[in-house]
């Protein structure tokens, strides 16, 4: 396939569909250090032009990675639902843009042909709008996902209560627990990144979590971010596991390097299942399944077969968008500046992976952050994490202070999830609201309250740690 388009007595040609894919990617170091990026902003604009051109009929007619060389093209082609595609087939990619800024295309609509959107196609669409066309179409996307509550309601911002510690000491994980919850956060999930890989250990704090939990009847999930052969070990022991976890990634190869493969994905959900440990929907069929993902991590395993990373990081959403998840997530800054250089290519990066993952019916939230070289700093996370509000992104992480003790990398505050919930209006989900007001932690309007002296939370932690 060979495509070109002339600009200004210039022709300008692409060798591939994936060719054209990555010259017309807003500028972004990964592309650049893969050596695929366009070479000037006039060659970035014909590639542009070139793909708002092609009829939608392009991405479901030609793979950018080999049908026969990779299973996650063979996943995508084979989910591909084509009733719903049928509505949208007769646009091009630059007519698909317009449609999706149509007022008339609205919730329902975008829910319906959801499953017809192939990630190559998101990703394209993504490359020819400015951030606020990102944001306006996200917004209109409503993917609803429930466990212990429901999550992804409109006018709802959830959160991830990440209480990591460096060395797994129970107190400092207790500490950030307490203090998340009595910030309001944890209704997305209680989530550990642990330092440990001993399945022993690890179990140890699935049971700590569950404990506290029960103990509180909080209306959530735990989960511990450990590999998902570890976490199926676990659950032959018996550990009380609500969500299994693991990074995925666009491509096979790329999986390969993380360990897994997407049998091992369906192995480690139909095991989830089994534990039937969801209260709110049909347990048999639960959203039992907690992604992460992130632009650049196909390159840095060598593993991109020439495609952008932005369209790498859509396909990894066809492989979430697979396994049901209740929650998925961009870690948007995490790999580091080689691949997203600067506070503004985070930004991007942010708005156009929510509205990718969206638009395909992924429950998307973000970590909003960044690492400690890269060309960025809190201000730019206030920018995006304020845009994606607006958005209507699932979920946001609430770390101690937004400083990962941890990982070691720059994330957003249980104040954060204040400001932006009392910018925006925005409520948690709300069985978790109920849960607050029942604790004396928060009104019956979801606002927070001060917490008297003897409250079950403080009088719980005091017993436990005196000193």
């Amino acid at each position: 396939m060979h495509l070109s388009h002339s600009v200004a007595d210039t022709v300008w040609s692409f060798r591939d569909l994936k060719d054209v894919l990555a010259k017309a990617s807003p500028l972004r170091s990964g592309d650049v250090l893969a050596g695929i990026a366009a070479t000037s902003s006039e060659e970035r604009v014909a590639a542009r032009m070139c793909l708002a051109a092609l009829p939608l009929s392009t991405f479901v007619d030609h793979a950018v990675i080999p049908y026969e060389d990779d299973d996650v093209t063979r996943l995508i082609v084979g989910l591909h639902d084509a009733a719903a595609f049928a509505e949208i087939a007769h646009l091009t990619v630059g007519d698909f843009r317009d449609w999706l800024l149509l007022d008339a295309t609205d919730t329902a609509t975008l829910s319906r042909v959801a499953a017809g959107v192939m990630p190559e196609l998101a990703a394209a669409v993504s490359k020819l709008m400015r951030n606020q066309d990102l944001i306006a179409v996200a917004r209109k996307c409503t993917v609803v996902t429930v466990f212990r509550n429901t999550i992804g309601l409109p006018g709802r911002l959830s959160i991830r209560l990440q209480p990591n510690h460096p060395t797994d000491d129970p107190m400092g994980i207790a500490l950030s627990m307490l203090d998340g919850l009595m910030y309001g956060a944890g209704d997305a999930v209680i989530g550990i990144n642990p330092a440990s890989d001993d399945v022993q250990a690890l179990i140890r704090l699935w049971h700590a979590l569950d404990e506290v939990r029960e103990r509180f009847e909080i209306p959530t999930q735990t989960c511990v971010l450990t590999h998902v052969t570890s976490q199926i070990a676990a659950i032959e022991r018996g550990a009380p596991i609500d969500l299994v976890f693991q990074s995925v990634a666009g491509t096979q190869k790329a999986n390969a390097s993380f360990g897994i493969t997407l049998a091992m994905l369906g192995e480690a959900r139909d095991a989830a299942l089994s534990m039937r440990r969801a209260t709110v929907g049909d347990a048999a069929s639960a959203n039992v399944m907690y992604f992460e993902t992130g632009q650049g991590s196909a390159l840095s395993a060598n593993a991109h077969h020439g495609v952008d990373q932005q369209t790498c990081e859509a396909r990894a959403y066809a492989v979430a968008r697979a396994f049901r998840p209740l929650l998925t997530n961009s870690v948007v800054g995490f790999i580091g500046p080689e691949y997203l250089h600067d506070g503004k290519q985070i930004i991007r990066a942010g708005l156009e992976d929510h509205f990718c993952g969206k638009l395909m019916g992924v429950p998307l939230g973000c970590d909003v952050c960044y690492t400690n070289h890269a060309e960025a700093d809190s201000d730019d996370m206030d920018t995006l994490m304020t845009l994606l509000g607006n958005a209507g992104v699932t979920f946001l992480m609430g770390v101690p202070g937004a400083d990962d003790v941890m990982l070691g990398y720059q994330s957003t505050s249980f104040h954060d999830a204040l400001y932006l919930r009392s910018l925006l209006g925005l409520k948690r989900a709300p069985e978790f609201e109920v849960w607050l007001a029942k604790m004396g932690l928060a009104d019956d309007a979801g606002r927070l309250v001060d917490a008297a002296v003897r409250n079950p939370l403080l009088l719980d932690f005091a017993s436990r740690w005196p000193s």
